[in-house]
């Protein structure tokens, strides 16, 4: 499934109504059919009353259908136009006009009051955001911003449907530039809205789903558009790599995990525990030498390389040690609990140079060390994976984390293609960025992974999917979904304050039961 954004969607409308030859008043028929059956499917009974709001715009439009609609099926709907009628224009105007002409329960409000749309609004069992739609940029003029506020009164009480998007949203970036409808669900058309899954949007969309209303996904292809694309089960069920049911564990990879210092004992054995209870065979964890009793303790499934070190951080004679030996790794994860330490730059720059292909995941102060030197990830002959978090990502591009919130797609996208790297950006919705352009959107995300110790289970995970042979993408993706799906789901049971990183491990092998057999 793909993400759109508003000209996207626009270009896809369009070709539909001039290339295909099916009218825009079919296709606000079908939008509006669609969203009654969402509504239908979500009420317990047709005796609800249902108060639609309505705009003058195309997402007005489908409000007339949706309350012509219901009013067919027997519920009490109440449609009240926010805009004065001269105001409506195209399709939209078609399908006021029916509604119109066959005196079906309508309230104007330039001709009634805010108090008594409220007093409506009080009564009502379902309320349906028709009125904005995905047009919309910039603070709110009134009285939408008036409706709003007051629909936003019964937030997390009633069922409030939005129709293509919250009202307020900005479909390509998520910002709400003031207010915008909070709904308990979404019935967007055709695909998901970019805004979404960034900044504001997933404050605001509530539960989501795309439906069908007859304009083709094909046409992505037909447009040659490059949109985002939607990480989903089916698509994870599809990307893991597989497991032989003859395999060893020469079959399934060896992961070299290195980090850890006097201060980040934990994050290079999450990092462990993670790749091998993600189906590595083997798995290496280096360390410096004084933390590696400690390490060994607490994870006796690994293999151990105790390295030298110099204040309890790797030492430049760790690179000699280590230079005979990573040859054989199927991947390596550089970064957990590495900390930054004098002359960390320098040993970093010189790590790099020893690997020969392997793929590579560098995460935490590796992005620091590495941050100064970026062009050395460009020449290397095998493949880069970076997993920043916002303000690791920050640091890299030295802009503030507020920028890179504010364009978390784009800013993923250009730095993927600017070093040649696959990068996943980190959040409540990560994306994913290739070099060659490919975009990938998580809809997961829990605030259970808000802890020290979660991302270093994700790195884990990542290279342990390339060590069994994925590709970057398909372990990006792989890891990522499953990683939030574990905390989602872990958080069912020990609540989202309670979740820790080997809880997170345990939950992993649960979401793997069943995929990739």
């Amino acid at each position: 499934m793909f993400i759109a954004g508003q000209k996207e969607m626009q270009l896809m409308d369009q070709f539909t109504m001039d290339k295909l030859g099916l009218p825009g008043i079919v296709l606000m028929e079908n939008a509006g059919a669609k969203v009654v059956e969402e509504i239908v499917a979500s009420v317990p009974s047709r005796n609800q009353r249902v108060m639609v709001l309505a705009g003058g715009g195309n997402n007005g439009g489908d409000g007339f259908v949706i309350g012509r609609r219901l009013v067919d099926l027997g519920f009490n709907v109440l449609l009240c136009l926010v805009i004065p009628p001269e105001r409506i224009k195209g399709d939209a105007k078609v399908h006021f006009e029916v509604y119109r002409n066959r005196k079906l329960p309508l309230v104007f409000l330039h001709e009634t009051s805010i108090k008594m749309v409220r007093s409506e609004l009080n009564q009502a069992d379902v309320i349906v955001d028709a009125l904005l739609g995905t047009g919309v940029k910039g603070v709110l003029r009134e009285p939408f911003g008036t409706i709003i506020a007051m629909v936003n009164e019964h937030a997390g009480e009633k069922l409030i449907m939005s129709v293509d998007i919250p009202s307020g949203l900005n479909s390509d970036t998520g910002k709400v530039e003031g207010l915008a409808i909070k709904s308990t669900k979404t019935v967007t058309f055709v695909f998901p809205k970019r805004g979404f899954f960034l900044q504001d949007g997933p404050k605001y969309v509530g539960e989501w789903k795309a439906v069908d209303i007859s304009v083709p996904p094909s046409i992505v292809g037909e447009l040659g558009l490059a949109m985002p694309r939607l990480i989903t089960e089916d698509l994870v069920q599809e990307m893991i790599p597989s497991r032989p049911k003859h395999g060893h564990k020469g079959t399934f990879g060896h992961v070299l995990v290195l980090g850890g210092s006097k201060f980040y004992v934990g994050a290079p054995i999450f990092s462990a525990k993670s790749a091998l209870n993600s189906g590595a065979g083997l798995v290496t964890l280096a360390v410096p030498e004084s933390i590696y009793p400690m390490a060994a303790a607490q994870n006796p499934e690994s293999l151990f390389l105790p390295l030298a070190e110099e204040d309890g951080h790797f030492a430049a004679d760790a690179l000699t040690e280590l230079q005979a030996l990573i040859g054989p790794f199927s991947s390596v994860a550089v970064g957990p609990g590495i900390s930054r330490f004098p002359g960390g730059e320098a040993w970093m720059k010189a790590f790099m140079s020893l690997l020969t292909t392997q793929p590579v995941v560098v995460d935490a102060d590796a992005l620091y060390l590495l941050r100064g030197v970026l062009g050395l990830v460009r020449e290397y002959r095998g493949d880069v994976l970076f997993t920043p978090h916002p303000g690791e990502m920050a640091r890299l591009l030295h802009k503030t984390v507020k920028e890179v919130e504010e364009d978390r797609i784009e800013i993923a996208k250009t730095f993927a293609k600017d070093y040649g790297v696959y990068l996943l950006l980190k959040g409540h919705r990560s994306i994913i960025a290739t070099p060659h352009g490919e975009v990938f959107v998580n809809p997961l995300g829990h605030d259970a992974l808000g802890k020290g110790g979660s991302g270093d289970v994700l790195t884990g995970m990542i290279a342990s999917f390339l060590a069994q042979g994925g590709s970057p993408v398909q372990a990006l993706v792989t890891a990522s979904y499953l990683h939030a799906r574990a905390g989602e789901e872990k958080a069912k049971e020990l609540s989202s304050y309670g979740v820790g990183p080997l809880d997170l491990i345990d939950g992993v092998r649960e979401q793997l039961r069943g995929l990739g057999e």
